[in-house]
């Protein structure tokens, strides 16, 4: 099974969406890349190098930029993306060092469904928020928990408003 259609099976990319692989990828020089990344949801065989290109043309479009690996060679990657997903059964100590978030079962749906969860709690967290704005005690609470949990930050288009190196 191709990268392609796992992630059209997933729900990750639109059945048939484009794809691209590591030799394509490094024929593109750095303006092409950013251009890709803006049509491009699912990359096959890329190397870390590639990796850390993708995570960089896509903050140059103002993206948030998510990443996986399981690699010593992959942590650059891991880290200087928005969220590094790190191989929990497979991956290096330095890969989950490295990373936001260790799958603990390899399973690229356990992405899926954290995001799935991730949103959910958004919405619930910025429900409360927009109930409170009439009661200043209230408010202040649902402020103060939407900037410890980093929800103030992104907006529910999945771009990050105001990004700041980490």
């Amino acid at each position: 099974m191709t990268a392609a259609a796992i992630a059209a099976e997933l729900g990750i990319a639109a059945p048939g969406a484009p794809a691209l692989v590591g030799r394509q990828l490094e024929a593109l020089d750095d303006a092409a890349l950013r251009d890709a990344v803006r049509d491009v949801s699912v990359y096959a065989r890329v190397s870390p190098e590639h990796k850390l290109r993708i995570v960089r043309a896509l903050h140059a479009n103002g993206e948030i930029a998510a990443m996986t690996g399981d690699g010593v060679n992959d942590a650059p990657a891991l880290k200087e993306a928005d969220i590094g997903v790190a191989m929990g059964i497979t991956g290096t100590d330095v890969a989950k060092g490295a990373a936001d978030m260790i799958l603990a079962d390899d399973d690229f749906a356990s992405i899926v469904a954290a995001v799935e969860e991730g949103r959910a709690i958004f919405a619930n967290v910025h429900a409360v928020h927009e109930e409170a704005k009439d009661d200043p005690e209230t408010l202040e609470i649902s402020v103060d928990t939407k900037a410890k949990v980093g929800l103030g930050e992104y907006a529910l288009g999945g771009k990050k408003q105001n990004r700041q190196p980490r």
